[in-house]
């Protein structure tokens, strides 16, 4: 049931995508105050609490006063800072991944509700920290695996039977943002979140290669992964392409299905099965093959994402997306990594790269 509170937020963190969070939390605002103060008799379904976002966090102070005055909110240089001057009912973790155990266990155990920017952590141990901390303390905690909330992502879901083969790709142009991580953990995390939600079967196998190639960390990669279920998924992710490309199709008995992340859109073909007797004759029949797009309700991921988030805090009830999904997530994005660096030590490619050099 949603309350009558208003929910104040924080955004901890407004480096390019921290900034994103106060500019939807702050159109989430913009949209509770019109539904408050419109008409009583214009006044349609409430979409979503009514929130104040109202303070900015950044160690830098020049940065945190830009946005905060964009946005409207106070700003402050540390979540001690904040949490001694005023109340924060719920916050975005958007710092880089190595601090977001510190951050969001600070938040947590002042009670504040949180969604924690994907990776969840650096490490596993962290991420089961911060999965024991929200269980301690009875916090909301939601883990910011973004592409859930594609839209293209939600009109497929109906549509899932038994999915056995994957092909995606996720390829950008460079750019020098989240470099503290390589592509499996800034890029191909997604697609492994969404891979793993629709594969209900544990990894068996994971064959995988990366290389360096704009940085010191791996810039492209590719992936096998081998489900026990027998289903198979190939991912390429590369942050120093030439084109933008973020595509995943994947065979289901019966059924091909493409999702484009960037269109928002999804195509599909179905078989139709044969007659009796053109199945009992040794001629090959041609089945029919009925193409269609399913429908696709148009709308920004975060602010689904984010909508989704208030909508958990002021319900009490728990996440589309829980920490645990992002424990998940990064454990394969970890160990897609041990694989990469097994490979690269039997291919011995470090002297490759150093004699090309």
């Amino acid at each position: 049931m949603q309350s009558s509170k208003t929910i104040r937020v924080a955004v901890i963190g407004v480096g390019s995508f921290g900034r994103n969070h106060a500019r939807v939390y702050h159109q989430l605002q913009q949209e509770s105050q019109k539904a408050a103060s419109a008409p009583t008799a214009s006044l349609p379904p409430a979409p979503a609490p009514r929130i104040e976002l109202a303070a900015i966090v950044d160690a830098n102070p020049e940065r945190a006063t830009e946005v905060a005055r964009e946005f409207g909110a106070q700003p402050f240089t540390s979540i001690e800072q904040m949490l001694r001057a005023t109340t924060i009912d719920a916050a975005s973790v958007a710092v880089p991944t190595i601090a977001h155990l510190e951050a969001a266990s600070a938040l947590m155990n002042a009670g504040v509700d949180v969604l924690i920017e994907k990776p969840i952590a650096a490490s596993r141990e962290q991420a089961d920290e911060l999965i024991s901390i929200a269980k301690r303390t009875g916090c909301i905690a939601q883990v910011g695996q973004l592409e859930r909330f594609n839209p293209a992502v939600r009109a497929t879901m109906p549509f899932i039977t038994n999915p056995m083969f994957f092909e995606v790709h996720r390829l950008s142009i460079f750019t020098p943002r989240s470099l503290d991580v390589d592509v499996v953990l800034d890029l191909m995390i997604h697609d492994l979140d969404v891979v793993l939600s629709l594969v209900n079967s544990p990894v068996s196998e994971i064959r995988a290669v990366g290389l360096p190639v704009l940085t010191n960390k791996v810039d492209i990669a590719n992936v096998r992964v081998q489900f026990e279920s027998g289903c198979v998924a190939n991912f390429t992710a590369s942050r120093v392409s030439t084109e933008r490309v973020r595509k995943l199709r994947f065979f289901q008995p019966h059924q091909y299905v493409s999702l484009d992340y960037s269109r928002r859109d999804v195509f599909m073909l179905t078989v139709k099965p044969i007659g009796a007797a053109a199945s009992a004759s040794s001629e090959f029949t041609m089945p029919d093959i009925v193409p269609s797009k399913p429908e696709v309700v148009a709308e920004e991921p975060l602010l689904a994402e984010l909508r989704s988030f208030l909508h958990a805090v002021d319900t009490r009830t728990a996440p589309l997306v829980p920490l645990e999904d992002g424990r998940r997530a990064l454990a394969l994005a970890l160990d897609v990594l041990s694989a990469i660096e097994e490979h690269s030590r039997r291919a011995n490619l470090d002297s490759i790269i150093h004699a090309k050099a």
